[in-house]
């Protein structure tokens, strides 16, 4: 058997978004690269950081660093059996007992309440993490050089800041920017569920005394972990809906009578706009950087300037998942499709909401299938890009 293939000197970061069940997506896109290589080499992004469940499938690849087929094949058997209650609390006295505890809560002293309540119940979560990943792998991976680092980026509800929470060796010193830094750590359960704890719809978790939400919060510049920890590429799978056009007689002549948007419909837009319009703006910042450093004759760059040119290739879907999510709305449980017709959301509703919090198997199913045909059809792309 030929040796496994290690990436000592690699400079790739592989940057997973956020996005809740549509990070089902990234999982096809790492399939498709895994075709791409032979079975018996390591990871070809050193560099991984994630946020939101971005970041549960960013520490599952980092976990299986030596081995990306291994990793992807654990990655895809995970989604592909889940289903919502694995991910939060989905009977009917599970989901409105949790949502009569939390409105009881507020009658009680700030100093009685040593919890904070949310609309839904993600404890399932950790226990499915707790049972799936080994974190213990990291630094292994770490000392045999399959992988530099790994950063998962979480919101601190203390300051504000957006917090990367980073395993590496110790050539990678902590960073401070504004309104961002990065701590180093060893990884641990906790940073993967503060990560992915959606406001209002999980609780906040409580790291050393702070508590942190998700990750895509505050996360004024998403590729700041990545040029941190050294990358001179970045791969970035989003997940990010294609534009659509709305035929003109989508809206009434009358505008007065053109329905207000239900809660469901405000919180999905919100969602949206956490999740992907900070990457579009940090992608074009960078663009703008990199010009400039283009600027700079090569020979003076590294005496007159800290900056360097960094490559980026972003995969984004080209289905749209809200329509996806509603073929399989009906796959939810009776007292969540309740919970969500009383926000507005409904089968035939125009709120992305759905499509975040539908952890279904068939969901997840098509999701996966999506990003493997999109990556496939990029396959020259990718190529090149990481060199294999």
């Amino acid at each position: 058997m030929a040796e496994k293939k290690s990436y000592k000197g690699c400079k790739t970061a592989l940057m997973l978004t956020g996005g809740g069940a549509r990070a089902a997506y990234q999982v096809g896109v790492l399939k498709a690269i895994a075709r791409f290589m032979p079975r018996n080499h390591g990871i070809p992004f050193p560099i991984i950081c994630g946020t939101s469940a971005g970041a549960i499938n960013a520490t599952t690849i980092a976990c299986y660093a030596s081995c990306f087929h291994l990793g992807v094949r654990k990655l895809e058997w995970i989604w592909n059996n889940l289903h919502t209650g694995q991910i939060y609390h989905s009977t009917a006295g599970e989901v409105f007992g949790h949502i009569i505890a939390g409105f009881f809560s507020n009658f009680q002293s700030p100093h009685a309440t040593l919890k904070s309540y949310s609309l839904l119940n993600n404890e399932p979560l950790r226990e499915l993490l707790n049972q799936v990943v080994d974190f213990k792998r990291i630094d292994v991976n770490i000392i045999n050089n399959y992988l530099s680092s790994i950063a998962i980026t979480a919101s601190s509800y203390s300051c504000g800041d957006s917090i990367s929470f980073y395993q590496a060796d110790k050539s990678i010193e902590p960073w401070q920017r504004a309104k961002r830094r990065g701590e180093q750590c060893q990884l641990t359960t906790e940073h993967l569920m503060a990560s992915s704890s959606i406001p209002f719809i999980f609780s906040p978790v409580r790291i050393n005394q702070k508590f942190y939400g998700d990750g895509s919060v505050n996360q004024l510049s998403p590729l700041s972990p990545p040029i941190h920890l050294g990358a001179e590429r970045i791969f970035i799978v989003g997940v990010e809906q294609p534009e659509q056009e709305v035929p003109l007689n989508h809206y009434p002549i009358n505008l007065a009578k053109f329905p207000a948007p239900t809660f469901a419909t405000v919180a999905g837009h919100l969602m949206d706009t956490v999740f992907a319009e900070t990457m579009n703006s940090d992608l074009e910042r960078l663009q703008r950087i990199n010009h400039t450093v283009q600027l700079i004759d090569e020979s003076k760059r590294d005496s007159q300037t800290s900056l360097r040119n960094i490559d980026t290739l972003l995969i984004n879907p080209s289905e749209n998942f809200n329509r996806i999510a509603q073929q399989h709305y009906g796959e939810l449980n009776w007292p969540l499709r309740l919970l969500l017709r009383f926000m507005g959301a409904t089968k035939d509703a125009e709120s992305s909401l759905t499509s975040y919090i539908l952890f279904e198997q068939n969901y997840c199913k098509r999701l996966i299938q999506v990003g493997f045909e999109d990556a496939m059809e990029k396959e020259q792309e990718i190529r090149e890009f990481l060199a294999i």
